[in-house]
């Protein structure tokens, strides 16, 4: 109701500058076919100009050329007056039709929790078909061979000691495989790093790393188990994207506490040009990393110009 009431004034007002601004444009630009009679502005221009301010009583060719000039000006000036109208009825619509910061905190933390349950069930998915390709098919063919070599074992007539021999080796080795996989699946997890807190996996992330990596740590408490598992893998990630696509000869990790936010800054002097996508170019896993840092209210951002350097900013609340 406020805005219909505030809307009426708004658009009388709008009509004004626009048709009289428009208007003495018009009377200015054909003044030189007037001959010689003075111009009459009306409106917007006869408020912001006394009467007769474009008519110095002595009518002349530089004269009639000013004022041709001046119409030219308010040509380009007539749509920036009708802008500004517009300007402020966008400016009355968002703060009185709009939502209010409640209606859009939970807007977001909506698209947030959509967005974690969208994660959540991926990871779920590759879980389920990294264990049913991988480990069971292991298992399945390391309980084959236990098999054959229980019943190789069982007829003592025709024991070959060899063959019973190469079977066991082959079960042992695909029970290292499979031992092997299932570590790497729990490491996809939970990192086994993050045992000895946030400090000990960024500087075991730095050490492995291809490209040389200097770390700079300032942490007074220790952050919440799901914010050190977000922060673990946003580095992990950034740096894989160093060394497979930056170029660079150098990298550096800071993490800094500010406050209740723990600030993640990965730089490069790579070629720069990293953009989030979700087409699987090689920064696709920047969005991936986006969606899980703004799931805990975090923010991600980007600087990656043209030929570098690149510097990917991560921040993050202590507690979540």
């Amino acid at each position: 109701m406020a805005y219909a009431v505030i809307k009426v004034p708004l658009v009388l007002v709008g009509f004004f500058v626009a048709f009289t601004v428009w208007l003495d444009a018009f009377e200015f630009l054909t003044y030189p076919l007037h001959g010689g009679a003075r111009p009459d502005e009306i409106g917007l221009v006869r408020i912001f100009f006394r009467p007769g301010f474009f008519s110095v009583g002595n009518p002349g060719f530089l004269h009639g050329l000013a004022i041709f000039f001046t119409g030219v000006v308010l040509v380009f000036v007539a749509p920036w007056g009708v802008r500004g109208v517009v300007y402020i009825d966008r400016l009355l619509m968002r703060s009185l039709l709009g939502p209010d910061a409640v209606a859009v905190r939970v807007r977001s933390l909506e698209h947030a929790r959509a967005q974690t349950v969208d994660a959540s069930a991926a990871t779920l998915r590759r879980i389920e078909r990294d264990l049913h390709d991988g480990t069971q098919a292991q298992l399945v063919a390391l309980a084959m061979r236990l098999g054959m070599a229980k019943e190789k074992l069982e007829d003592t007539d025709h024991l070959d000691l060899d063959q019973v021999r190469e079977l066991v080796v082959d079960a042992h080795r695909g029970a290292k495989e499979a031992i092997s996989e299932l570590r790497d699946l729990a490491r996809g997890i939970h990192p086994p790093a993050l045992d000895i807190g946030l400090e000990g996996a960024l500087s075991t992330l730095a050490a492995r790393s291809t490209v040389p990596t200097d770390l700079t740590l300032e942490l007074n408490d220790r952050p919440t188990p799901a914010i050190e598992s977000i922060a673990y893998f946003c580095v992990a990630e950034l740096l894989a994207n160093v060394a497979q696509h930056a170029h660079a000869s150098r990298a550096s990790i800071t993490c800094a506490q500010h406050g209740r936010w723990l600030r993640l800054v990965v730089r490069d002097d790579g070629v720069g040009g990293a953009q989030p996508s979700r087409l699987g170019s090689s920064s696709s896993g920047l969005t991936g990393l986006s969606d899980r840092v703004r799931a805990v209210d975090g923010r991600f951002d980007i600087t990656s110009p043209p030929n570098g350097p690149t510097t990917i900013t991560v921040d993050l609340p202590l507690h979540a």
